[in-house]
């Protein structure tokens, strides 16, 4: 059977201020090398709610807060369409400046908060300008029971990335963190969280971009995507990781961590 993908990509103009193609490189070259046909969808101001429901994945990169404050004006009028398809169980990636957008709320160092899309029961703000940001490399680990797993996370249980946020966000009582941090800030510094689950959804701080540093998560996506549009659980090939992996290896022995 030949399978087929659509990757929504939000706001690429706007919303792409961490190397984030990287990401979308990753998910569609990591298809294609599977014999999974992709296309890329941008998602803006000119899309419909018919193009939204053809997406299979979704994802949202980082911005600064005049350029998320912008797309929040958009945003707010695919609202109902986007937390449809998330409850559906469209997988979702969102990184950096985009969980917020996904959250209750967030709160500039400068200017009116800014209402999320209430998807994650979590919120953000930032503590005031003369509060040091949350930067460097990140090396943490997944909580395996907040995902459901095709086959190849629980191998690699480890994510590393590197942040870079003044915000400091805060999960609510239903919301999942994705990981654990093991060096580094994570969510908000304070309580050794980093991102966020909902259903298939993710949420992370960690860019630069995530995906090449992460591939296993990558292919948790595209199993994830594959699953619900075919309704049925598909083995992908495997690829061969070893360089990602020593990559990986080394900047955590580098912070003290060993994976």
């Amino acid at each position: 059977m030949n399978y087929k993908l659509t990757i929504g990509w939000l706001y690429p103009q706007l919303m792409s201020t961490y190397g984030d193609r990287g990401n979308i490189i990753v998910l569609q070259k990591r298809c294609e090398w599977r014999g999974i046909s992709v296309e890329i969808l941008n998602i803006d101001q000119t899309s419909s709610d018919k193009q939204l429901k053809t997406i299979d994945l979704l994802f949202g990169g980082g911005a600064q807060d005049r350029e998320q404050e912008i797309v929040m004006k958009d945003l707010y009028k695919k609202k109902h369409i986007i937390k449809q398809r998330i409850d559906e169980h469209m997988p979702s990636l969102f990184v950096c400046g985009a969980p917020q957008l996904m959250g209750k709320y967030y709160e500039p160092a400068i200017g009116k908060r800014i209402d999320g899309l209430g998807i994650f029961d979590m919120y953000s703000q930032h503590p005031g300008p003369k509060e040091d940001r949350l930067i460097g490399n990140v090396v943490a680990e997944i909580n395996i029971k907040n995902l459901s797993i095709p086959y190849s996370v629980v191998h690699s249980p480890y994510i590393v990335g590197f942040e870079n946020h003044g915000g400091r966000t805060f999960l609510g009582k239903t919301a999942k963190p994705l990981a654990k941090v093991l060096k580094g800030f994570g969510n908000n510094g304070e309580d050794g969280t980093e991102g966020v689950i909902y259903k298939n959804a993710i949420g992370s701080y960690l860019h630069g971009p995530f995906l090449p540093k992460n591939p296993h998560l990558a292919d948790w996506l595209i199993a994830k995507a594959l699953e619900v549009k075919y309704k049925k659980a598909i083995d992908l090939k495997k690829l061969d990781d070893s360089l990602e992996e020593k990559a990986k290896s080394v900047i955590a022995n580098r912070l003290g961590i060993r994976v």
